[in-house]
Order: structure tokens, then sequence, then C-alpha cells
């Protein structure tokens, strides 16, 4: 239960969870029903001028998504397994809509999701290990690494008029929608030693300007930790939503990341590390990190201390980085991250964390961050957050998270920052709601 419960809020978040109601299992045949449904409660004491549409003062809004339909598997003798997925996605948005006002309240939507099928080769290539070949297309959620720059495709906005229609169907918190609309993936390798990625992704999200990639990614896994290194090739954009969203470089732009995340062999210790380097049309971009966790098993509540460093350029581009390990990861400020601002570009943030377990399926912490911007010539969105949360873990099929959160930005949105009306402390309240089957 405890591992359980360290990775379901990210699983509710970024990828299809394991957890399924079988309706058929024989003669190597297994067909299941998923269904996995998020409801989320909030109120933000400012709101914030992301895009035009809201005026100084709170936000109080609601989100919901469903996500629902089928997978499977199909056992080929000796020659691996047929896997595949189809589901559905129905997502809404109540209330004021968010507090950056990407939202305006009255988004529904329901539309495919994921459909996808899969081979794994299972025994067929021993000397590349168990499913050592995982071969995989359609549409479906893909993650690089832990998140930094590929976490599946999950901005998901609403009706507000950015000079075209970008509306995804709202619950823009809950990124009701991750999967990439078309992909193919090529996995070589077991779980540990050497192993590679070999993708094309293609979005259909028009906030992302519909970006097509490429992907190469190489890893060495031991018990010690992993490391990587990979390369991304922007292939094309839609031209109309890419100068919208500047982001016209990212057709030709080239992306290498080299990271590392593991214990070194020390009981209680995780470190990481990832940088990242880009050559656009325009020079080139950077972004790193520093990470070390310490957990104190010895002590009540097995507290976890952190303490993070990211820095990102004044002109790099994040792609499609979402959430992989939790709150904080990455992204950075249950505020900032969604609606303030900065937005894991021309910054640098130092996060201080701790969190502990007063019961197996009950997590209590506190994340900090302080922001402070690279150029201020292009805005000032420094600031300070600190949030307070929890995850419940009621059963195997009901999450409930609460989480209050307290902001102060450098600058008000009349002095170059984004919240309207002034830069006093703002607090923030937000009610997670999980199921799943």
């Amino acid at each position: 239960m405890t591992h359980k419960l360290a990775c379901t809020l990210a699983l509710l978040f970024t990828a299809p969870l394991t957890h399924a109601y079988e309706l058929y299992n024989q003669n190597g045949t297994t067909v299941n029903a998923n269904l996995e449904a998020l409801f989320g409660a909030f109120h933000s004491d400012e709101s914030f001028n992301q895009a035009g549409t809201r005026q100084a003062g709170s936000s109080t809004w609601q989100e919901g998504y469903a996500k629902y339909g089928l997978s499977g598997t199909q056992a080929l003798a000796a020659s691996g397994t047929l896997y595949g997925a189809l589901s559905l996605v129905s997502s809404a948005t109540w209330g004021d809509g968010d507090a950056a006002g990407l939202t305006l309240g009255d988004e529904r939507r329901t539309a495919i999701e994921d459909m996808n099928l899969g081979w794994r080769s299972g025994n067929l290539f021993p000397a590349l290990g168990e499913d050592g070949i995982d071969l995989s297309g359609g549409r479906q959620v893909v993650t690089l690494g832990d998140g930094f720059l590929i976490q599946g495709d999950p901005v998901n906005l609403g009706k507000a008029d950015l000079g075209a229609n970008f509306n995804r169907g709202g619950a823009y918190y809950l990124a009701a929608r991750k999967a990439f609309d078309r992909t193919a993936v090529l996995r070589l390798g077991g779980k540990q030693g050497w192993r590679g990625d070999l993708m094309w992704l293609k979005s259909d999200n028009h906030y992302q300007a519909d970006t097509a990639l490429a992907v190469a990614n190489l890893e060495h896994v031991a018990d010690t930790g992993t490391l990587g290194l990979s390369w991304i090739r922007g292939l094309d954009v839609d031209d109309r939503y890419a100068q919208l969203m500047g982001l016209q470089h990212r057709d030709g732009m080239d992306t290498v990341s080299l990271r590392g995340r593991g214990s070194l062999g020390v009981e209680g210790l995780e470190v990481a590390a990832e940088y990242v380097t880009q050559d656009q049309t325009g020079g080139h971009e950077n972004a790193w990190y520093l990470e070390g966790n310490w957990t104190f098993t010895a002590l009540p509540w097995s507290p976890t201390a952190t303490y993070r460093y990211s820095r990102f350029s004044e002109g790099f581009d994040p792609l499609f980085y979402g959430l992989s390990r939790g709150y904080g990861t990455w992204f950075q400020g249950e505020v900032a991250a969604n609606y303030a601002g900065p937005f894991n570009k021309n910054s640098q943030v130092h996060h201080v964390a701790v969190k502990g377990k007063p019961h197996d399926n009950l997590t209590v912490g506190a994340l900090y961050f302080d922001f402070d911007t690279l150029d201020t010539a292009r805005g000032n969105l420094g600031g300070r957050e600190l949030d307070l949360y929890a995850e419940w873990m009621v059963n195997d099929h009901l999450l409930i998270s609460p989480v209050v959160g307290f902001y102060k930005p450098e600058r008000s949105a009349a002095d170059g920052g984004t919240q309207l009306g002034g830069r006093d402390t703002g607090t923030y309240l937000q009610l997670i709601v999980g199921t799943f089957f």
C-alpha cells in the first residue's frame, strides 16, 4: 500500500492506471474494463492575467473528468503478446473558470482518449530480456525520463480567446486529456542493463502547435540508479498556432538531454540531475536541475527531506513536461505552475520539501518554492509559494487529496507580473477526489 500511495496521484494525472475490472480471461485472452474519474474543487483569492479574461479578485471553480473504456491482451503462443486499449474521456469545468482565465466555466467535451495497439516479444529474444521488444502505435501517453521534457500531452485549455480555438474540453488543472494523437514507439531491452527507445509523436493540441517530434533514447538501468541520454528532433508544427504561441522554432529544433537518478548504493538517499541543451533557430538554450532526497527511516513517519535547484534559460522551450512523481514535478508550485507562472522558462527555482507517512495509506507534506526571473525585460514572474498537502488513499479505489497554498508575487500585473489587483499574498485551496477501477 505504501508504494501504491506514492504513485497513485501521479498516475491519476499522467498515465493509464493498472487497475481494471476483469471481464474475460480464457485461453490467453484477457479483456478488462477501466474507469478513472477525478473531481476537483478550487478557490483562489487572486486571479492572474494569462488570457485577458480575468478581473482582479477571487476565482472559484470545479473541474471533473471520467475516463472509461476497455483494454486487453492476446497471447501468441511462443510469439509474445498483443495488447491494446480503447477509451473515451468526458470532461467539464464549472463555475468561474480557473484563476488564469484559460477556462471560462462552461466547457464540456467527450472524445476518444486512448486508441492503441502493441506487441511485446515475451521470451522470443532472450538476449534482450523478457519483453525485450515492445512495439506500439496509436493514441497513447508517452513518457521520457521523469517527465522533465515529455510526460504525455497534458495541457487542457478551455474557451479563452487566444486568437484561435484552443478549446480541449476544460478540466485544465486535472489535465483530462494526456494522450498524444498519433504515436509509433519501439522499446528495446529489458528492465535491467542497457535499453533504448525510438519514438515518433504527433500532438493534436493547438496550444502545442500540433507539434510532431522524433525521439531517440538510450538508458542504462542498475540497482543503484539509471543514466539516460536522449535526443529530440522537432519535425513539424502547424504554422497558424505556432505563430500565436511563439513556437515556430520547434520545426527543426534539436534538444539533447543527459540525466540520472538513483541511490548510489546509499540507503535512504536519492539523487537526481538532468541537463538539457536546445539548438533553436535563434540560438542555444538550456535547462538543468540538481535534486537530493533523504529519507529518515528510523524516525516516526519516515520523513523525506528534499532540496532541488532548477534553472531554465530565457528562451528555453519546456516541450511536453508534466506531473510524474507527485506534487512539484514538474509543475513547480500549485499556483505558480498552473496560473501565475513562471512555466519552466526564464527562471531559476529553489525548492525545499518535506513529507511523511503517519499511516501506510496517508502522506502529508509541505512544499516551498522560491522563483526568480532571469530576464526581467520579458516580465517579472518572481515570487514565493508554500503548499501544504495530504494524499489519503481511503481504499484501493478512492483517493482524497486536499491542498492549501500561499503565493506571494514580486510584481503585480500592473508592474510586469501576472497577479491582478496587487501583489498581496493570496490563499489557494483545492480538493481532489479520485476513483478508479
